[in-house]
């Protein structure tokens, strides 16, 4: 099983969702973030005032996928998230080593 953690656009948020739930994903976390990559911030006017955001907002999707499903949900993720411009975001795959529903106890690929 695997974890993947996607940063991407606010305002993609709702087509990566929809194009996860085509694809059979029954669940998600769903988190707002900030953070920077190559953007590195950008310069910003306020009431004349220039000030600088280091720090991008972003939002963060998790979700645990068997390994049969990483390609089409990795593919998924990226198809649906890309604007084409810099800060699309990234996708980050870990290792699961083990999943429990804490409500009937199942294990493994059952509890995803």
């Amino acid at each position: 099983m695997k974890m993947i953690t996607a940063i991407i656009k606010h305002f993609k948020l709702d087509d990566v969702r929809k194009a996860l739930t085509d694809a059979g994903i029954q669940g998600m976390t769903v988190t707002e973030v900030k953070g920077f990559g190559r953007q590195k911030g950008h310069v910003e006017l306020y009431r004349g005032a220039k000030y600088e955001v280091r720090f991008l907002p972003k939002v963060k999707i998790e979700v645990a996928v068997p390994d049969d499903k990483l390609d089409e949900i990795l593919n998924t993720i990226q198809e649906s998230a890309r604007t084409g411009e810099i800060g699309d975001g990234k996708i980050f795959v870990y290792s699961l080593q083990d999943v429990v529903r804490i409500r009937t106890g199942e294990r493994g690929k059952e509890a995803i």
